[in-house]
Formats: C-alpha cells, structure tokens, sequence
C-alpha cells in the first residue's frame, strides 16, 4: 500500500533553499551553519569534500567575501526524512578591484530531517553536475 508524503513535508523541504540564500546573503554564519546537520558534508570545491570544523572553516572565510547568490529549485524528491534537491544556482563575488567573479552551477543537496521537524543538509554538493 503506498503512502502519499505530505504536501506540507515537501514545501518544508523546498523552502529550506530559500532560507539558505536569505541566510547566506545576510552573512548570517550561525542561521547557515544551524541549516546543517552535525555530520554533514559539503563539497563547495569538486574533489574535496569537507565536514566538521573544516566544513565551517571553509564557509567563514567564504563568506567574508560578502558573495551574494541566487538560486531555482528545479527538482525535488521528498520522502518521510530525506529530500534531494536539484538547484540551480549563481553567486556573485566582489573583487578587489570593483570588478565581480560570478560563479554558477547545478546542486545537489541531500537534505535529512530531524525529530523536531526541521531539514537541513546532510550533503551539500553545489557542482553536483559535473562532479
């Protein structure tokens, strides 16, 4: 017998993206970190997954730069506890010199949800499609 998932359940799990981007543009470093489980991995560059304190490490010294990022929910999969997000996504960087480097690619973020309700990622792979 199938069991149909909550609308609610998937429109949680789709606007923890929107929440990210608010966070992440703000520089909000605790709002972006608390949208991360304890074990989570990140792979911000390819190759090189990060966790931990290493993960956040990482994350301030992005931040830091003040990028700001835009992102489209193009696919999502939502079960009880875990979604998987497809999103597309680009980040503007200022540069020393007035100038922008502009980054951009496809993500794809495996969210858990925890006991009190809340997603937040357990992978986040922002070039998931071409890692």
């Amino acid at each position: 017998m199938a069991t149909s998932i909550s609308p609610d359940l998937v429109k949680a799990a789709e606007e923890h993206g929107n929440r990210y981007v608010e966070a992440f543009n703000s520089g909000d470093l605790d709002a972006i970190n608390a949208m991360y489980t304890d074990d989570a991995v990140s792979v911000w560059e390819p190759g090189n997954p990060l966790t931990g304190a290493a993960r956040k490490a990482a994350l301030a010294e992005f931040i830091a730069q003040k990028p700001r990022m835009t992102a489209t929910l193009r696919e999502s999969h939502v079960t009880n506890t875990t979604a998987l997000l497809v999103v597309d996504w680009a980040i503007d960087i200022p540069t020393p010199d007035g100038g922008t480097e502009h980054l951009e690619g496809v993500g794809l973020d495996v969210l858990r949800r925890g006991a009190e309700g809340e997603w937040r990622f357990a992978i986040d792979n922002p070039f998931g499609e071409s890692s």
